[in-house]
């Protein structure tokens, strides 16, 4: 069972600025009308609402329509205004990309599973398209045509959210385990950094490249803050052994350790920091690892709970509650606003000035 977090009470907060309600139907994903008083909405019924702020000061539905691009319920939709493309995944396990301007269909690939993540680079015409086995595919564009480029995948569950920073070439990706994982895309090196901050599975992921830092939403509610302007590093594989690393007690399924030895097998545990197999007696003690995206306390062996110091363990992260079940989020980062939209069919709109700055 994953710790509880507990996070210090924070003196800043972010300001609920707006709650937009009227749909009908969940709230599927919603996204701030760029230099506009407005929202646009897209809901299970497949329809896409422009909401518009009256003088009242109050959002209202001012225009909608049913998108065809899918046979079924559309997950996500991004509009890419340099390409004049609209990009979009949906249930049937179709990607495809249209042209705004004709409404044309310009083509489409099948994924293996439902995806629930969508990211695209604009400068390479690379697609990112996560699905709920938890793999995540790389397609280039052309015009008319895709090219598949590689999967990779990295979560014990599905992906859930995709965020893109095309300055680092960095790819964030949120999973129903609870975690996000930073990928590093663009240096080839093959660095996969784990971030844990939810106590549920991570719906929504946003990024403020002005400030370098990683907004992450969850169904429990919680909207973390991740400052990825700090050195992070890697978490270690857990290694494999028959027996403790620091004690050599044979684990139980080591008989003939045991039969040897003459001892009743330990249950087999792993240290976060260093990745050593050990027993519950050699790692009785908790700590945080910020650094390694353990912002709350996990199992460390006896020997790495002594080296940590108290400026390891110094928080990364802020971590604050929406008060609602939040399904997808969007970034105004001209403004410094953050929308939330949520299975309640509330979407609410927030400051983030006090903690994004």
């Amino acid at each position: 069972m994953a710790a509880e977090i507990q996070p210090k009470p924070l003196t800043r907060k972010p300001i609920l600025l707006q709650r937009v309600e009227g749909s009908q139907e969940v709230v599927n994903m919603a996204v701030i009308v760029p230099k506009e008083e407005g929202v646009i909405s897209v809901s299970e019924d497949r329809t896409v609402r422009v909401w518009l702020k009256r003088d009242s000061g109050q959002y209202w539905p001012s225009i909608y329509h049913a998108m065809p691009s899918h046979q079924s319920r559309v997950t996500m939709v991004l509009f890419v205004l340099e390409l004049e493309w609209v990009l979009s995944t949906g249930q049937d396990k179709q990607f495809a990309w249209h042209c705004s301007e004709s409404g044309q269909r310009l083509g489409g690939y099948r994924t293996s599973a439902v995806a629930s993540g969508l990211q695209f680079d604009v400068e390479t015409r690379h697609v990112f398209i996560g699905d709920h086995s938890g793999q995540v595919t790389i397609l280039k564009l052309e015009q008319e045509n895709c090219t598949l480029v590689t999967t990779f995948r990295g979560h014990t569950g599905g992906v859930t959210a995709l965020c893109w920073d095309p300055v680092q070439q960095v790819l964030f990706s949120g999973s129903s385990d609870h975690s996000v994982i930073m990928w590093d895309i663009g240096g080839r090196k093959g660095t996969a950094i784990e971030l844990q901050g939810h106590n549920d599975k991570v719906q929504a992921l946003s990024y403020a490249q002005h400030t370098r830092q990683l907004i992450s939403c969850g169904g429990d509610g919680g909207i973390v803050v991740w400052n990825m302007d700090v050195e992070r590093q890697e978490t270690p594989e857990w290694l494999d052994s028959d027996s403790c690393q620091k004690c050599d007690q044979p684990f139980f399924w080591n008989f003939k350790q045991m039969w040897d030895s003459k001892k009743i097998g330990l249950r087999q545990h792993h240290c976060r920091k260093c990745g050593k197999a050990v027993c519950g007696k050699c790692s009785s003690k908790r700590s945080s690892i910020p650094l390694m995206g353990f912002e709350f306390e996990v199992r460390v062996c006896d020997s790495c709970h002594e080296a940590i110091t108290d400026e390891e363990r110094a928080p990364t992260a802020t971590f604050h509650d929406s008060k609602h079940n939040i399904v997808h989020v969007h970034f105004d980062a001209t403004r410094g606003w953050l929308l939330t939209s949520g299975t309640d069919r509330v979407i609410k709109l927030w400051d983030m000035t006090p903690v994004v700055s």
